[in-house]
């Protein structure tokens, strides 16, 4: 199958934002773009059927409707539907394994729908094998537009990182943005003072840290001399460090364990919190 980006289709405004960020990154990328929607009673194909006895007319009507804007927006671009006789979440991990990146819909940030965001976009973003991306709806209007503020991606400085790195060193390159890579993690236990934090020892680790980021940056750089990677060390919880980091930025970018058998699929608390409160696009990189 050629390379494609895809996106889940159901109608709502969160898949329609989906789409809309979905075919500037196809067009973007070069890519097709493949509107995907599922329903598991999806009849068989007729012969010849009018639309008032078509049981699949609306199911039809939804991905036509979505490819007639999205084409509007994006003439050049190649875009095919497909309708799917399966559940919306068996057949997006499936179709999710045979893109180059997928797009998802989710929801708003109120209390509840922030911690409900969505029983589907979840359970694709915990199984997918590639990349994810989680798309909010804007406030006003339909469709996603660019924040000024680039790229961000969280890394560790332990495990392997170089799916994470190199997805996005590619999303910066491809949009011609900074890349900024934050690092968060919580002061050891000697570091508080009853006055606060000792500054000698908050020195210390953030000079160490960055020294480490550098190393493991530097190869990327090289690979990629157009991004200018500006590492960011902050002394709060990695989850805390990254919702922060994620305001007012384009796309922020999240690492998640590969898991096998008999493991269940979960989320590590760094995605689960960005999935939860970052209102930029969110791309998930699954990695050994």
């Amino acid at each position: 199958m050629e390379p494609v980006v895809t996106v889940g289709l159901d109608g709502s405004a969160e898949s329609m934002a989906a789409a809309y960020w979905a075919a500037d990154e196809a067009e973007r990328r070069k890519l097709t773009l493949r509107l995907v929607h599922a329903w598991p009673v999806l009849a068989p194909e007729p012969v010849r059927a009018a639309s008032e006895i078509d049981q699949n007319y609306w199911a039809k009507r939804l991905v036509h409707k979505a490819r007639a804007e999205l084409q509007a927006r994006h003439p050049g671009l190649v875009i095919v539907g497909d309708l799917v006789a399966d559940d919306a979440q068996g057949a997006l991990v499936q179709a999710a394994s045979q893109a180059e990146l997928t797009v998802l819909g989710s929801r708003g940030l109120t209390s509840a729908e922030s911690y409900f965001l969505g029983s589907v976009s979840m359970a694709v973003v915990a199984r997918a094998t590639r990349p994810v991306v989680l798309v909010r709806p804007e406030p006003r209007g339909r469709g996603t537009s660019p924040a000024p503020g680039g790229v961000v991606v969280a890394l560790k400085l332990h495990g392997p990182c170089d799916d994470l790195l190199a997805f996005a060193f590619e999303a910066a390159a491809a949009r011609g943005v900074p890349l900024q890579v934050v690092h968060g993690r919580s002061l050891p236990l000697h570091a508080h003072t009853p006055w606060g934090a000792d500054h000698e020892v908050t020195k210390e680790i953030t000079e160490e840290t960055r020294k480490q980021l550098d190393q493991v940056l530097h190869p990327w750089h090289e690979k990629f001399p157009g991004v200018e990677p500006v590492s960011a060390v902050r002394l709060e919880s990695p989850a805390e460090a990254v919702v922060r980091a994620a305001e007012g930025v384009e796309l922020l970018v999240v690492g998640r364990r590969k898991h096998r058998p008999p493991l269940a699929p979960r989320l590590g608390p760094v995605a689960h919190a960005a999935l939860h409160h970052a209102r930029c696009p969110v791309a998930v990189v699954p990695h050994d």
